[in-house]
């Protein structure tokens, strides 16, 4: 049922048809695939996030190209051209992702497994809204996406931190779909005045020399109190199953540190 060769130009997906026990219909994966840790080893890589290559992809005669958000468009529209059947999906928010993982699950004939997976992950949300409910302080968390320019955090990351019991510094950009629209200044972050960064650069490491020292946010409680984390991009920053289970408990841990 469904297609059998499916190119995943993102993570996320890839790892959702592995915990569905449907990788063998993967033919080609993205070179940042980090999970599962064997689909660097069994897949080809095909893909950045942005670029891909289009002849290795055409080669491996996928009957459906599976992609992730507005920066992928471009190759998209490639691949479209040369006659590829492709799904791009652009969840943003934590709901957006449980409905983007059922149509990925119902396509490869696993919608009830699926859900399962998604009702587990619900509950623990449920779980978490509940424990925090009590607590008199909720830390303010700047999480940084990127350096220059300075980008805070997409949709589902902003309602991660408010589950894991901490309150997202710029929750008012929350809604912005495109990273441009999410660009603040250091004198954004002065003003809001955080508790703890928690800086998650997607592609390389934070630079905490940078976070650490720079001029206009030095009267910050996170810097005087040298509150300062750093988060794996492949656990926070994929909108799939690695959110769930590793994402949020280790937003979760950092907060719980704070709230002490």
């Amino acid at each position: 049922m469904g297609p059998n060769r499916i190119i995943c130009l993102t993570e996320e997906t890839t790892e959702l048809l592995y915990l569905l026990g449907e990788e063998e219909r993967i033919v080609g994966i993205s070179a940042y695939t980090e999970r599962p840790l064997r689909a660097k080893l069994e897949k080809p890589k095909v893909s950045a996030f942005i670029s891909g290559n289009i002849k290795k992809i055409e080669s491996l005669h996928p009957d459906l190209v599976i992609g992730f958000s507005d920066i992928q468009g471009q190759l998209a529209k490639d691949l479209i051209e040369r006659g590829l059947n492709v799904l791009i999906l652009n969840q943003r928010s934590i709901q957006e992702i449980f409905d983007a993982m059922s149509v990925l699950g119902g396509i490869v004939g696993k919608l009830k497994q699926t859900e399962v997976m998604i009702d587990s992950w619900k509950k623990e949300i449920e779980r978490l809204k509940t424990e925090n409910q009590s607590r008199s302080f909720r830390p303010k968390i700047f999480f940084q996406e990127w350096d220059e320019p300075i980008i805070t955090g997409i949709q589902w990351v902003s309602e991660a931190i408010a589950i894991a019991g901490g309150e997202d510094a710029f929750s008012y950009l929350q809604t912005k779909k495109l990273a441009k629209d999410r660009i603040i200044s250091p004198e954004d972050v002065s003003k809001a005045n955080p508790d703890a960064i928690i800086g998650c650069w997607c592609g390389k490491p934070m630079d905490w020399n940078w976070v650490g020292n720079k001029p206009e946010w030095q009267d910050t409680v996170a810097i005087s109190k040298d509150q300062i984390y750093e988060m794996d991009p492949s656990i926070i920053l994929q909108p799939g199953p690695a959110l769930f289970l590793e994402g949020i408990p280790e937003l979760s841990r950092i907060i719980r540190l704070l709230a002490k």
